[in-house]
């Protein structure tokens, strides 16, 4: 009998799986020994399928085609027109070089000129007679909205009514049984829901993007009246007022923005929740308009050292900075810095929940407050007022020579007329230093000092009183820009 040697691959080979099998049994027993939860391992979830919900969904969503004008002018930047709050884009100032150099070259041009548009967007059905909703800047100041469905047909629409502040708009065609997108939410959306948008981005019709739910009730700077579902599905130009859907088959929100700074998407889309869109909608229909309650109160969030200043037991709430003269916050009695807990029961975590909660009342109606104040908590009733334009405000106060107030590492002075940091009927102490405590608090030079921990101050005594009880943490409400803002510091 002839013996041949194993090849020395074959050997590594035949130790490898000796060794692999003796773990095997380890790791079998000592399996055996551990508890059953502890067997069973982490709870792994497959991603969902949702061509159903594509199916479902594809023929409630719908293109808009705008066509319209722009006023664009021949001697400086791109005019708005009253009441539209669009800023002019890349596109307005291109074609107003173009005027001005054809201007100053040929003359002849008026100062105005009123230049052709068209736009494109998204918008779902909300009721088989042609109820359509959308953006309200989809549709602004167009004169033709045509409204194709995913079957090829167009239609005609008529804009039944818009709301800039929440940016809703409603549309009609006149067609019948149309599918209807379900917008009717049986639970809350929560973060790290998955949600799939379905839109028209750059005019690619019936796009559909995934995503999860990034965060909720997010608050954006000057869009005080809504609290928007944060989302990372793709959302770009085009997609404005298609729906956010939810693997239930829900629609909870209208892709309304993004934040950019290429002008496409960069991981951060915002939704409208659905709650907001059918109360503009529902008045809409009803009476062709939109109304608004209004509090009259300036707001921003708690943080640990504005807590720790108004000794609060955690930073939330909604911290007063001002009280408008006349404002139904006025007639319940809301004062400067105080902190909005809760709204009729609601807790109030950050300042967007009070103004979101406020914008969808109607005038009229009265809340109950829950208010911090002074170390305290008080309720306060409150009957809303409508929405109108804030009251103008100027400021003068006499002379005085500036003074170093070293535990706030400030250097203090009455203001004179010619200092004014903004119209404001408030006087306070004009900021002329700021030490390095106070710097990296935010505190600039020229902001106007009106309040230490909710006391008000128009003199150097009263800051020196103020600063003598404040424990290891203060608030300074300061003016800036025609702007308050509460700024926390820490004391050495």
């Amino acid at each position: 009998m002839r013996c041949f040697p194993l090849h020395p691959s074959r050997v590594m080979l035949r130790l490898m799986l000796a060794c692999l099998t003796g773990l095997g049994a380890i790791q079998a027993s000592y399996a055996q020994s551990l508890p059953a939860a502890a067997q069973a391992g982490p709870r792994t979830t497959a991603l969902p399928d949702m061509t159903s919900i594509v199916a479902q969904f594809s023929p409630t969503v719908v293109n808009i085609s705008v066509r319209g004008t722009r006023k664009v002018s021949t001697a400086g930047a791109a005019a708005k027109d009253p009441g539209n709050e669009a800023e002019s884009t890349q596109e307005d100032d291109a074609v107003s070089d173009f005027l001005r150099g054809f201007q100053k070259r040929f003359g002849g041009l008026p100062s105005q000129l009123n230049i052709p548009v068209r736009g494109e967007g998204s918008g779902f059905i909300v009721s088989a007679d042609g109820v359509i909703l959308t953006n309200a800047h989809v549709v602004s100041d167009a004169e033709e909205v045509v409204v194709k469905l995913t079957d090829r047909r167009e239609f005609m629409a008529k804009v039944l009514g818009t709301d800039k502040r929440t940016d809703i708009a409603v549309l009609k065609i006149e067609a019948r049984d149309l599918k209807v997108a379900p917008t009717t939410s049986s639970t809350p959306p929560q973060v790290g829901e998955w949600v799939l948008a379905i839109g028209s981005p750059f005019g690619f019709e019936s796009t559909v993007t995934a995503g999860v739910i990034s965060a909720t009730r997010r608050s954006l700077p000057g869009d005080g009246s809504v609290s928007f579902i944060q989302t990372d599905a793709a959302v770009n130009p085009g997609n404005s007022g298609g729906p956010l859907i939810n693997m239930r088959g829900e629609v909870i929100g209208i892709n309304s923005q993004i934040f950019t700074k290429t002008g496409g998407y960069q991981g951060l889309s915002f939704a409208i929740p659905m709650a907001v869109a059918q109360r503009i909608q529902q008045q809409i229909l009803s009476t062709g308009k939109v109304r608004h309650a209004k509090l009259g109160v300036e707001v921003q969030d708690v943080n640990q050292t504005l807590a720790e200043a108004f000794k609060l037991g955690k930073p939330a709430g909604a911290l007063v900075l001002n009280v408008e003269k006349g404002s139904a916050a006025e007639r319940a009695g809301l004062q400067d810095s105080d902190v909005v807990l809760a709204v009729n029961g609601k807790v109030i975590e950050f300042s967007g929940d009070l103004s979101a909660s406020v914008s969808l009342a109607q005038p009229g109606e009265r809340m109950e407050l829950d208010v911090w104040r002074k170390g305290a908590t008080r309720t306060v009733q409150v009957q809303l007022g409508d929405a109108t334009v804030p009251v103008t405000q100027s400021v003068a106060s006499a002379t005085v020579a500036p003074r170093p107030v070293d535990r706030l590492g400030l250097l203090l002075r009455q203001p004179k007329v010619a200092d004014k940091p903004g119209p404001s009927s408030d006087t306070g102490l004009l900021i002329e230093g700021v030490a390095a405590a106070a710097d990296r608090a935010g505190v600039q030079p020229g902001d106007l000092l009106l309040a230490i921990n909710g006391q008000t101050v128009s003199t150097l005594a009263q800051v020196d009183a103020a600063t003598q009880q404040a424990g290891k943490s203060v608030a300074l409400l300061v003016l800036r820009d025609g702007v308050k803002i509460y700024l926390a510091l820490r004391l050495a």
